[in-house]
C-alpha cells in the first residue's frame, strides 16, 4: 500500500514538473483585456468563466504566440483555435492519467509501468502541438510547390493584356490548394477597400515560405516605385522555375546518401550471409572433419 502511494505521488510530481517546465520556458503572458464573449481571431470565443481561457491567460507569451502562428500558417482549420488546442491538451492529459492509473493498478505497480505512463501522458499532452505543426508544415510545403506554376499563369495572363489583379484572380480561380485560397483572400481584402500593399503584407504574415515572401516584396516595391508588374512577374517566374529545378537536383543528389544506411544495415548483411555461409561451412568441415551440412 505504501508503495502504491509513493508511485502515485511520483506520477503527480512528474506531471507537475512537466507542466512547470513548459510554462517556465518563456516569460509569463499578460492576460489580454477583452470584453466578455468577444471573438478573438485565433483564440476563439473568450468567456470569463472558461477554464481553457484562464489557462491561456496564464500561459507563457512565447508558447501562445507559437501556437497562434501555427494556426495561422495552417490556414485556420475548423476547430483548431488556441482555446480548442488547450482544451484537447487538458482532455488528453486527463485521459492519459486515468488510463495510466488503471494500467498500474491492474497488474501491480512497478517502475517500468510508471515510466510508460509518464511517457504516454507527456506524449498525449504535446500531441495537439505536433498535429497543428504538421498541418502548418504541409500547407506551407503545398504553397511552395504550387508557386512556380501560379506565377507562370499570372505572367501569361499579364502578357496577354490582363491587369495584375485580373491575372491573379484568374490564377486563383483556375488553381487549387492553399496558394489559390491565399490569393483569393488577398483579392477579398482589396475588394473591401484595403490597399494592395496592405493586402500583400497580410499575406506575408500568413506564410513562412521565403519564395512567396520574396515575390510579395517585389510586388510591393513595384507598386510603390511604379515599375511594370509584367516585368516583375517575368523575372519572378523565371527565378521560381530555376529554384524548382535546383530543388529537384538537390533531392536527386541526396538519394545516393540516403540509400547508404538501408544498404549497409539491410542489404549487405543478407548478401554476406548468402555468400560467406557456404565458404565458412566448407572451412569448418575441412579443419575439423565435422560435416557441417
Amino acid at each position: 500500500m505504501a508503495l502504491q502511494i509513493l508511485l502515485y505521488a511520483a506520477i503527480a510530481l512528474t506531471a507537475l514538473g512537466v507542466a512547470g517546465a513548459v510554462f517556465l520556458l518563456f516569460p509569463r503572458r499578460q492576460p489580454a483585456v477583452e470584453p466578455p464573449g468577444e471573438l478573438h481571431p485565433t483564440v476563439g470565443r473568450v468567456q470569463q468563466a472558461s477554464f481553457s481561457a484562464s489557462l491561456i491567460a496564464a500561459a507563457p507569451r512565447g508558447y501562445i504566440g507559437w501556437i497562434e502562428k501555427q494556426v495561422i500558417h495552417a490556414g485556420r482549420p475548423v476547430g483548431w483555435s488556441v482555446q480548442g488546442i488547450f482544451t484537447w491538451k487538458i482532455s488528453l492529459t486527463v485521459v492519459g492519467v486515468v488510463l495510466g492509473l488503471l494500467f498500474i493498478i491492474s497488474g501491480g505497480p512497478n517502475p517500468m509501468k510508471v515510466l510508460l505512463v509518464i511517457l504516454g501522458t507527456t506524449l498525449l499532452f504535446f500531441l495537439p502541438d505536433v498535429m497543428i505543426n504538421s498541418r502548418a508544415h504541409d500547407r506551407q510545403e503545398a504553397i511552395k510547390y504550387a508557386l512556380p506554376d501560379t506565377l507562370d499563369q499570372m505572367t501569361i495572363a499579364v502578357e496577354a493584356g490582363l491587369g495584375f489583379d485580373a491575372a491573379m484572380a484568374k490564377a486563383a480561380r483556375n488553381g487549387k490548394g492553399p496558394l489559390a485560397e491565399e490569393l483569393i483572400r488577398v483579392l477579398q481584402d482589396m475588394s473591401i477597400g484595403r490597399s494592395r500593399r496592405d493586402a500583400f503584407m497580410e499575406l506575408e504574415g500568413r506564410t513562412t515560405q521565403e519564395d512567396l515572401r520574396r515575390f510579395i516584396r517585389a510586388v510591393v516595391q513595384a507598386d510603390q516605385y511604379g515599375i511594370a508588374v509584367g516585368d516583375v512577374l517575368r523575372v519572378q517566374a523565371g527565378e521560381m522555375r530555376l529554384k524548382r529545378k535546383q530543388r529537384a537536383e538537390e533531392q536527386a543528389m541526396k538519394v545516393t546518401v540516403k540509400i547508404i544506411f538501408p544498404l549497409v544495415f539491410c542489404l549487405l548483411p543478407v548478401l554476406f550471409i548468402v555468400l560467406l555461409t557456404p565458404a565458412a561451412l566448407n572451412m569448418i568441415e575441412t579443419f575439423t572433419g565435422i560435416d557441417a551440412f
